[in-house]
């Protein structure tokens, strides 16, 4: 399950979950937070190596990667990047994120990107579990047009993954009833799981519902 939007103000409220600058609410939305791009980035200079042997030993392969990447590029102030297409380019979100030991984040591109060819991030989605620093992304432009990125809009979204509640601010406000249905259900459907594994256990415990 993935914490809603209430569930992640409280989490942030609490000091569970640190999201540095914090974002407004406007930017929490449903299961996922709005994130920014930062301003480094870095991107495959020219290079002569015929290849990068990835199945060797790992330090090689990081020693390679080093060799034909270009150093940071940290942009000025309203200055844009340019990825071409066919480009592939590592960048940082603006924000520093810090998640606890039991929550795992998930990164994803908006929609509106993709359609413009724009990967904000080629693999490894997951965050896991305890890190702390800006999230690194892997962009690739996909498309047939140059795009030029900076770090004004919302680039992406970031969805803290596990647990709680599943009712969101913006049904329960447009549809209360729908909302409230939906939870019902849910919570029935969750108490026969109960008694349905309590029985398969021969258990004659009280439920979670009783108690």
């Amino acid at each position: 399950m993935r914490l809603c939007d209430r569930d992640i103000e409280a989490w942030l409220d609490e000091g569970r979950l640190a999201i540095n600058p914090r974002p407004p609410v406007e930017r929490i939305n449903g299961a996922t937070v709005d994130v920014r791009l930062g301003n480094k980035f870095r991107t495959f200079r020219g290079h002569t190596a015929p290849f990068i042997d990835l199945s060797g030993p790992k330090a090689e392969v990081s020693a390679a990667l080093d060799r034909v990447m270009s150093e940071e590029i940290v942009l000025p102030e309203g200055e844009a990047f340019f990825l071409h297409p066919g480009e592939l380019a590592l960048a940082v979100t603006y924000e520093s994120v810090t998640l606890p030991a039991d929550l795992v984040g998930w990164l994803d591109g908006r929609s509106s990107l993709a359609r413009l060819g724009l990967m904000v991030h080629v693999t490894a989605h997951r965050i896991d579990p305890g890190w702390s620093g800006c999230i690194v992304l892997e962009f690739y432009n996909s498309g047939k047009l140059p795009l030029a990125l900076d770090s004004r809009p919302p680039s992406d979204a970031l969805a803290e993954t596990l647990l709680n509640e599943q009712r969101f601010r913006r049904l329960n406000a447009q549809q209360p009833e729908v909302a409230e249905q939906l939870w019902k259900d849910a919570a029935a459907d969750l108490q026969k799981r109960y008694d349905f594994l309590a029985q398969l256990a021969g258990k004659a415990e009280k439920s979670p519902s009783e108690g």
